[in-house]
């Protein structure tokens, strides 16, 4: 019986004590709960809803669900990086005035990473972190082929742009961005090596000075720099846009996800450069269809939401 009465004794003690670490009426953050809101910033060609399926398709929810607040920007399908930098800038001071926050955190895609860069070194005040997810910091080697081959004032080009504001005007109407400026040729300049370089030149928060190397982890204007990068072209026979990616992916002699090379994605502190993932599947690919046996991508944006949470983010 005083065995039984100690070990009693001993469990409420560890009992108390452990409830006494969570004061009452103070509850836990979220597992996705970030000090500042996210925003989501979609590459080329990209939307934030269209025809009711999101570009970060499934995302948002998958972060809001245990505490994240976020956003999602709808900027332009095609124009040069700092036009769709003013863009973003505009609409992070819209959600600064809507939530009363200090700060975002910015969460760019593909053109999306270039893009959050800008706003980043321009207002360094308004960004805590910045998080390149493919992004294209060092050129698309599809974007200087595309380039190189079509000539500057041809009719291929004449062809080419008609057909890509055709696609644009598209998304447009169905994501309710018509009223954006758009401006292929001035997109294709931005993401070719020789035109990020020069935007690098001017912005160079985050961007490696080594070939293939990392960046500053917190720049000298305060922001935190992320990246990371899928490297893999057919990733799911169901789904039909592997197929492209693989033709694609055939621009490159280095190891790419099917429009950027590995080490053009690396920016600041990079997370892993080596998913199982193509250029969609990054944002979770069409309608979910993702590589069977890699991490689901909402898995990898939760818990990067997570790692700006633990660092105060």
């Amino acid at each position: 019986m005083k065995r039984l009465t100690t070990l009693l004794l001993f469990c409420f003690i560890a009992f108390t004590s452990q409830a006494s670490t969570t004061p009452a009426g103070v509850s836990q953050k979220g597992y996705t709960e970030t000090k500042y809101p996210i925003v989501l910033v979609h590459g080329l060609f990209g939307f934030d809803t269209l025809a009711g399926i999101d570009y970060f398709y499934g995302i948002p929810q998958a972060l809001g669900k245990s505490g994240a607040n976020v956003y999602v920007a709808q900027i332009s399908a095609t124009n040069s990086t700092e036009l769709r930098g003013e863009q973003l800038l505009t609409q992070v001071q819209d959600v600064l005035a809507v939530t009363g926050a200090e700060k975002v955190n910015l969460i760019g895609h593909s053109h999306g990473g270039p893009t959050a860069r800008y706003v980043a070194s321009v207002a360094p005040e308004l960004v805590a972190s910045v998080t390149s997810i493919g992004g294209v910091n060092k050129g698309s080697r599809v974007a200087d082929i595309v380039r190189g081959t079509v000539p500057e004032g041809s009719l291929p080009e004449g062809v080419a742009v008609k057909l890509a504001k055709g696609l644009v005007t598209l998304i447009n109407l169905l994501s309710g961005g018509s009223d954006l400026p758009q401006d292929p040729l001035a997109s294709l300049a931005a993401l070719t090596t020789e035109g990020s370089l020069k935007f690098n030149q001017k912005y160079p928060e985050g961007v490696p000075t080594s070939d293939c190397g990392e960046g500053d982890y917190i720049a000298d204007n305060g922001v935190y720099y992320y990246s990371w990068t899928g490297t893999r072209n057919f990733t799911n026979a169901l789904d039909p846009t592997d197929a492209a990616i693989v033709i694609l992916g055939l621009a490159f002699d280095d190891p790419n996800d099917g429009l950027v090379g590995q080490c053009s994605t690396h920016l600041g502190k990079v997370i892993r450069n080596d998913y199982k993932m193509n250029h969609l599947d990054e944002i979770n690919g069409l309608l979910g269809i993702t590589h069977l046996f890699e991490t689901a991508p909402t898995t990898l944006y939760r818990q990067h939401a997570n790692r700006l949470q633990l660092q105060g983010l």
